[in-house]
């Protein structure tokens, strides 16, 4: 093989290799990420957990993320929340979700340790927000019981897609 072929070959495999680790190492682009942190006495009804952005482009469609961090020792299977998103023209909707946090065997979704897991939710992909202004999503834990223990932080993160509607 001539020298010149082999640099070359070289070349591209090492051109290859940093793209690679440019593009990996290049997390998406929120708009919005905010996390807040759930009291360790146990999430309460009347603690309800807020998050606040701004939407400019209505034309564009974004993923919309919640990332909980919950304890192993956590009880169920599911977390119950009622999420209540206000819109900009001071309308609201409200709508009771369930949080998948392990599957029908008690394995745990998401990344977890010996003591905490971590877990991104998709709450909406590919949506639009049709009003631009300030959007509001307050999320409540809906369960059973009141000072729900295991529950440490809820992270909201706001995604553009790169697409349009």
């Amino acid at each position: 093989m001539p020298i010149g072929r082999f640099y070359f070959q070289r070349g591209k495999q090492a051109l290859l290799l940093s793209s690679l680790l440019l593009l990996f190492a290049c997390g998406p682009d929120f708009i919005y990420d905010e996390l807040q942190e759930i009291d360790g006495q146990g999430w309460a009804y009347a603690q309800p957990v807020r998050f606040d952005f701004d939407i400019a482009d209505t034309a564009a469609l974004y993923n919309l993320w919640l990332e909980v961090d919950h304890s192993t020792e956590y009880k169920t299977q599911n977390l119950y929340t009622r999420i209540q998103t206000g819109f900009p023209d001071g309308n609201k909707s409200e709508e009771t979700v369930s949080l998948e946090l392990a599957d029908k065997s008690g394995a745990w979704y998401g990344s977890c340790d010996q003591s905490k897991c971590l877990l991104k939710v998709p709450l909406q992909m590919n949506t639009y927000f049709n009003q631009p202004g300030n959007y509001s999503m307050v999320i409540e834990q809906f369960t059973r019981i009141d000072s729900l223990e295991g529950v440490s932080s809820m992270r909201l993160m706001v995604e553009p897609t790169g697409q349009t509607k």
